[in-house]
């Protein structure tokens, strides 16, 4: 296809401002729709024109590759449950930095190979050949080893998420000099690779890179993975670029240069969320781990709280003005995102105002509380941010929370000696009655009691979210037992 060819560059400008434009719309959940078709029309140009302006490819095994990747995607994506997004978000990154992986080892092999051979048998076979550059050893040098780190620390991010036993977090005194000890150790290989060409070098750069992303992820808490899926996101997407200025293919420069920026804008965000640095969350341990208070004795402290049933809960709410209700993991665990808008809705029936407040850091990922809510085809002008609704808790009647724990913990505002002291949370506890659903009186992802659970105004209901919450319809129905 000459015209294509011909016309590449424009082709891929155009796919350039599809994929700004899929930023864009991804930006608010009413044009997110739109942003996605942006993003599937600006990466059929891209592969299309990749495929017709590559040199000599192998047309069959580009073809098998691209078949079979579809079928796992599309078999994925059809099966895979809410609960398991996070993890399979983690998973995809994995890809993207294994692949950068693959093309850099590609790249040096197909180089040497082509050293080997000679420029004078090359010319006889009409191929021109030119030594690779400085500039080209330094952009494998940093996709190389940056989509090691992303490949193995999605990976792990993957098992922590997935509860894998593999996926073990590690601590001690010897984890931050190990960790050094390895980062010096990859670049020093690195740049040995940059400055001679030495293969030994790229292997030792690639392998300790590998190990690097595992070590490197292992000791954060299971409360900042959050921030880690982020932030791996955006390095999968620097991974890319890197890659995309090695292949000269400036469609792959763009869209990684922009996957990165908003992954690394969207850590940003979420740490300034939590009040911690990314510094802070990625070198300094797991957040949470946090003993129950004991006492003088060293044994633990029986803190008493308030049970109730379903039925109480249901009574409390429709004679309630307004209900604020505040989701968390347990809702996805629960599968009970379809129960809480029927539940939401019984209530605006009876005259009730019912709204959601999402924390940033809900769940096990970045928007994740959003996406199960737009499942439910939950109105978008009923869900707030934190910041839109925190001034609005003192004068609501009733909060539900639902599998929350970690962002409506007090101890975030009133205990300094709190590993989340100072982290931004919804203030569920200002409000005049509270009620919560959970499993048990376990503790959350991040290790911490809540004292919103021991609060007088504060009603636990123990169970399965889903099965609660149905109940609690029953309940305002008349229709509970």
């Amino acid at each position: 296809m000459e015209f294509i060819r011909e016309y590449a560059d424009w082709f891929y400008l155009i796919g350039a401002v599809l994929f700004i434009l899929t930023l864009r719309g991804l930006s608010g959940p009413k044009t997110a729709i739109a942003g996605n078709r942006y993003g599937m029309i600006a990466m059929a140009i891209a592969v299309v024109t990749t495929f017709f302006v590559a040199e000599n490819p192998v047309v069959w095994m580009i073809l098998a590759a691209m078949a079979a990747g579809a079928v796992v995607g599309i078999a994925r994506a059809r099966t895979v449950p809410m609960t398991q997004m996070p993890e399979t978000v983690a998973l995809m990154h994995s890809l993207v930095g294994l692949a950068a992986v693959l093309i850099a080892v590609a790249a040096i092999i197909h180089n040497n190979k082509l050293v080997e051979l000679g420029p004078d048998l090359l010319a006889a076979n009409g191929v021109t050949f030119h030594e690779m550059s400085k500039v080209h050893l330094f952009e494998l040098f940093v996709g190389c080893f940056v989509g090691a780190i992303t490949f193995t620390a999605s990976v792990f991010a993957y098992g922590k998420l997935a509860a894998k036993k593999w996926a073990k977090t590690i601590s001690g005194g010897w984890v931050k000099p190990v960790q050094a000890l390895i980062f010096i150790a990859m670049l020093a290989a690195g740049i040995h690779f940059f400055l001679t060409g030495s293969m030994t070098s790229f292997w030792a750069m690639t392998g300790l890179a590998l190990a690097f992303g595992w070590v490197w992820i292992a000791p954060v808490g299971g409360g900042d993975m959050p921030v880690v899926v982020s932030l791996l996101n955006s390095f999968s997407g620097w991974a890319a670029a890197g890659i995309g200025f090695t292949l000269e293919n400036n469609m792959l420069i763009v869209a990684g240069s922009l996957v990165g920026s908003s992954g690394a804008i969207l850590s940003y965000i979420m740490c300034k969320a939590m009040n911690r640095s990314i510094i802070n969350v990625l070198f300094g341990g797991a957040m949470g781990g946090a003993a129950a208070p004991t006492a003088a004795t060293g044994a633990q402290v029986q803190r008493n709280y308030r049970s109730g049933s379903a039925d109480d809960a249901g009574f409390l709410m429709s004679n309630a003005d307004s209900v604020v209700i505040v989701p968390g993991y347990g809702m996805a665990q629960g599968r009970a995102q379809n129960a809480v808008k029927e539940l939401a809705n019984l209530l605006k029936e009876q005259g009730v105002t019912v709204r959601f407040a999402i924390h940033p850091v809900a769940g096990r990922m970045p928007g994740h509380m959003n996406v199960l809510l737009a499942e439910a085809d939950v109105p978008y002008e009923d869900i707030l941010e934190m910041d839109e609704i925190n001034s609005d808790f003192p004068a609501t009647d009733v909060v539900l929370v639902i599998g929350a724990n970690d962002v409506v913990n007090p101890a975030a505002k009133d205990d300094p000696n709190s590993p989340i002291y100072g982290m931004p949370i919804l203030e569920a506890h200002k409000a005049r009655t509270i009620m919560v659903i959970k499993r048990s009186m376990a503790t959350g992802y991040a290790g911490l009691d809540n004292d919103l659970f021991y609060n007088d105004k504060t009603m636990m209901i123990f169970g399965d979210a889903k099965k609660v919450v149905e109940d609690m319809t029953k309940a305002i129905n008349g229709t509970g037992h």
